[in-house]
């Protein structure tokens, strides 16, 4: 059986896409039930739309600082469409402890940086600020601190002497859409084992492959 997944956004919808895409193949483990925005206008509701998965729009503006409130409609959707797993896709509302501890070890979260590096807003502005040579995207389990949950995956991209917050943008978000949907695939196969704060993955193995930057 298939695990049914639950994508949360707030705008394009981008990384979503990728999810949807790779969800499509026979032997992916996970099924993409439905897709919730806490924002009607939300591009990625209609890219969601056009490849049949069910959408739903649970705004969270008249919830104004009642987090709870907003949780409480929200986790009534995921009951309802029997919700098992969660992907955060550029969703952009913090979660209350309770939330995020309910979802432990079932809700994932993708942030552009090497992460524990430069974690929040501005990561790539971060990396060029701190003059870092590799910069890259993490996939983590979401819990009640910000983009500090036990690492699943990451990839890395070279960061050049002339990159701008935005062209290094771009280069990480190929990585984005490579490695989120293959932590999900990881997740739904039951592959991750967590252990306080660190996850491992069955099988895995090291290799000898170096990304080295700038080149020697």
């Amino acid at each position: 059986m298939k695990r049914r997944v639950a994508i949360l956004i707030s705008g394009r919808g981008s990384n979503m896409a990728a999810l949807i895409e790779a969800a499509k193949a026979v032997d992916f483990p996970a099924e993409i039930a439905v897709v919730i925005s806490n924002r009607a206008d939300a591009p990625g509701l209609e890219k969601a739309a056009a490849s049949g998965i069910p959408t739903i729009v649970i705004a969270s503006k008249p919830f104004g600082k009642d987090r709870a409130g907003f949780e409480a409609v929200l986790q009534k959707a995921l009951d309802d469409n029997k919700v098992e797993l969660i992907c955060l896709g550029g969703f952009m509302r913090l979660f209350t402890a309770d939330f995020a501890r309910h979802w432990y070890g079932r809700m994932l979260n993708i942030h552009p940086s090497l992460l524990p590096c430069f974690p929040g807003l501005d990561p790539h502005g971060q990396a060029l600020r701190a003059g870092v040579k590799l910069s890259g995207a993490t996939v983590h389990f979401v819990i009640p601190e910000t983009d500090a949950g036990p690492i699943v995956m990451q990839g890395a991209v070279m960061v050049a002497d002339d990159d701008t917050p935005e062209t290094l943008a771009a280069r990480v978000i190929t990585i984005e859409h490579r490695i989120y949907p293959e932590a999900l695939r990881l997740l739904a196969s039951g592959r991750l084992k967590l252990d306080g704060d660190r996850c491992s993955t069955k099988g895995s193995i090291a290799t000898d492959g170096a990304l080295i930057a700038p080149a020697p």
